[in-house]
């Protein structure tokens, strides 16, 4: 018998926890294993979870094959947290069954992100909603979910939030440019698939979106409310009100126009803001060289700004076209242009930052 001095010692939790990835074959999910590596997240162990047709598959990481596991309730044994990135449906089945088990759910959709009591975090802005929350692996914590933003929000609040904190924002008009990663890797696909068929002059098909993405730009695709807003449009508006803990008549006018672009990764926003304060540009300049997350692509001389593929595979969001609103008074409107990966900031690297936030 092994005895208690030679038994091999279990790694901390809170130093070394054990991960599991849901939905680890999507665009997300196997973002989430680049970024895990290229940062050296510390962790005990690592399961892959998919759907049932996934079973069997393998992926590899850190120069080991692991072989990717059906998703049942039973799967987050042993599971410090658990990162969500299979959709909406999954995560309300799942998510449940994973902090039963003890873990910390970081979710990437959108079925969490506006209950009450679950943090919305985006980590450069406002970190210490988890703390609030008592939500960890450490002593007299307690495991829960902890929601990502939607994508556009994330790209958004990197840039906005240094201003806001400065000199106030008392009303934000944003247009959204999205590219197909924020649907998934069917529709980036499908937009490559268009791009060849539209050339050849062949009819091209349309299986992910009801009309032709490839060289053309439409409205974003989630359902339009009563009011004539899509859902895309007030997740930014409402998250950003949560994430910035705004409430009742204190709240920041907000307004959304999403459309998606034939773009194949990376988003990018057109962002108008009403200060309470002025605010010259060389100090919005110094606001944003400062901010983390954040790079600056702004030379007038040349007519360089951020593009989409600055931003494509990268961490930081880019800003540029820093400028004052004409139509408002000196100081007090600013203008931006704004481009962030989604697949990477806007979902999987803000996820395994908020992951990091858990691990002393």
């Amino acid at each position: 018998m092994t005895s208690a001095r030679t038994q091999p010692t279990q790694p901390d939790r809170t130093t070394h926890p054990t991960l599991a990835i849901v939905g680890v074959t999507g665009a997300v999910g196997q973002e989430f294993l680049r970024v895990l590596d290229q940062r050296s997240f510390p962790m005990g162990g690592l399961k892959l979870l998919a759907s049932a047709r996934s079973a069997g598959k393998t992926a590899e990481f850190r120069g080991k094959t692991l072989t990717i596991e059906e998703l049942t309730e039973d799967s987050f044994a042993g599971v410090d947290i658990a990162l969500f990135s299979a959709g909406g449906s999954i995560s309300k089945k799942y998510a449940q069954a994973a902090i039963d088990a003890g873990a910390v759910v970081v979710d990437n959709s959108s079925a969490f992100r506006m209950t009450d009591g679950v943090p919305l975090v985006v980590p450069e802005v406002n970190a210490d909603a988890i703390t609030a929350a008592n939500i960890g692996l450490g002593e007299g914590q307690v495991p829960g979910v902890i929601a990502n933003p939607n994508c556009s929000t994330i790209i958004m609040l990197l840039a906005v939030t240094p201003i806001h904190r400065a000199v106030g924002v008392k009303r934000l008009v944003v247009s959204t440019y999205q590219a197909a990663s924020g649907a998934g890797a069917a529709a980036m696909a499908e937009l490559e698939q268009q791009t060849r068929e539209v050339l050849e002059g062949r009819q091209p098909t349309c299986d992910i979106f009801p009309q032709q993405y490839a060289f053309n730009l439409f409205s974003h695709n989630s359902p339009v409310q009563p009011n004539g807003y899509n859902q895309e449009e007030l997740k930014m508006v409402h998250e950003t009100h949560k994430i910035w803990g705004e409430q009742g008549d204190n709240k920041t006018g907000i307004t959304a126009t999403c459309i998606r672009v034939p773009v194949m990764r990376a988003h990018a926003e057109s962002i108008n803001l009403t200060l309470d304060k002025p605010l010259s540009e060389d100090e919005a300049h110094k606001l944003l060289a400062d901010a983390p997350g954040v790079s600056l692509i702004d030379d007038r001389e040349n007519n360089r700004f951020p593009t989409p593929l600055d931003a494509s595979h990268v961490d930081d969001v880019f800003v540029g076209r820093i400028r004052h609103d004409l139509s408002q008074p000196e100081g007090y409107g600013l203008d931006l242009f704004v481009c962030g990966d989604q697949v990477r900031k806007g979902a999987a690297l803000n996820a395994v930052q908020i992951a990091e936030l858990l691990v002393k």
